[in-house]
């Protein structure tokens, strides 16, 4: 399959994008210049979503190289659907309705009418989206690496101890809640409990995904097997992806207060790392550098561990994509080493 059609559908959507960009930047400021940096504005954003969701890329191949074709084409039709329109327009215009205490309806003309004080109360909501989203993340990456089936490994020294650690029962929700209550110990005690309550929140979401996974998977019956773990790895991988997103919905307020610019620009940025994410599977990449999905697990990890630490101090955006992007790079090229001394081209 030629690259152009896998992302042809995005270069598509980028165009329409960006032409509602141009269209919203002429409506909005009625100058060239301020639509040139509605443009721009727009463009940084989709960057700063692939920089910040790359490792999603090869997470959700993972994922996905075990689900049938089935469950494939709903995840990257349907799932592009909620990814785009649910967690980069509802899911901020939700934060702000519960953290205001008004209506979704009430919030979205706040992002009209009053898009500063609409950005204050989304920045305000952080501890929790941090809270919650860290701690999700978190049990993403160490139930890869406290894994006793896991026979490849990056980094031996460490990962070999994980892995015969992984016979402890608990022991990932254990690490967890000691990162959970050191971080609500460093925190003022008016924020401790919010944070703590997000924190566990993410956790128990976490654990029912775990459970629903489970119980879908064995309420069907042998003859569906082409569907089977369809429904539940499904939802799990919308809610990854939407822990994924927490960062960058934050982090373009920064750049702009404007809802649907803000939208337009993540949007085109999601669509790039579903495109990504076809492509790994297609290629078979993740086989071919058995290193790359553990530079990504590592980047959740430090994703996880960043997001706690935000509650605390400030850590910019773009620091996270390229400590993010670095590690998935050092991977890469383990791999390719590997593959040059292991399996060299004759």
């Amino acid at each position: 399959m030629s690259n152009w059609r896998i992302f042809k559908w995005t270069g598509l959507f980028t165009l329409l994008g960006l032409g509602l960009a141009t269209w919203l930047g002429w409506s909005t400021t009625h100058s060239g210049h301020g639509m040139l940096a509605v443009l721009f504005i727009c463009a940084v954003l989709a960057v700063l979503e692939v920089s910040l969701s790359f490792d999603n890329a090869i997470i959700n191949a993972k994922i996905l190289e075990r689900m049938s074709p089935v469950w494939q084409r709903r995840f990257l039709t349907w799932g592009i659907f909620i990814a785009v329109f649910g967690m980069r327009m509802i899911f901020p215009l939700m934060i702000v309705a519960l953290a205001a205490g008004i209506s979704p309806l009430s919030a979205f003309n706040m992002a009209i009418r009053h898009p500063s004080e609409y950005a204050h109360i989304m920045e305000g909501s952080r501890l929790l989206i941090d809270g919650f989203g860290g701690s999700f993340l978190m049990m993403v990456g160490l139930q890869y690496f406290f894994d006793a089936k896991k026979e490849v490994h990056w980094i031996g020294l460490l990962e070999k101890r994980l892995a015969r650690w992984s016979s402890l029962k608990g022991i990932e929700v254990g690490l967890l809640v000691a990162f959970i209550l050191l971080f609500a110990h460093l925190l003022r005690p008016a924020q401790s409990l919010t944070f703590m309550s997000a924190a566990l929140m993410g956790l128990l979401t976490f654990l029912a995904m775990e459970v629903l996974g489970q119980v879908l998977d064995a309420s069907r019956p042998q003859i569906d097997a082409a569907k089977r773990g369809g429904i539940g790895t499904f939802l799990y991988l919308e809610m990854l992806d939407a822990s994924f997103s927490f960062d960058g919905v934050i982090g373009a307020f920064a750049l702009s207060t404007n809802l649907f610019v803000i939208a337009i620009g993540l949007s085109i940025g999601a669509l790039y790392v579903r495109s990504m994410t076809i492509l790994l599977v297609e290629r078979q990449t993740l086989g071919e550098y058995r290193f790359l999905e553990h530079g990504a697990f590592y980047a959740i990890l430090l994703l996880a561990i960043i997001m706690f630490a935000q509650t605390i101090v400030e850590i910019p955006e773009v620091a996270t994509g390229l400590v993010g992007a670095g590690l998935v790079i050092l991977s890469l090229r383990s791999s390719v080493r590997y593959n040059a001394i292991c399996h060299p081209k004759q």
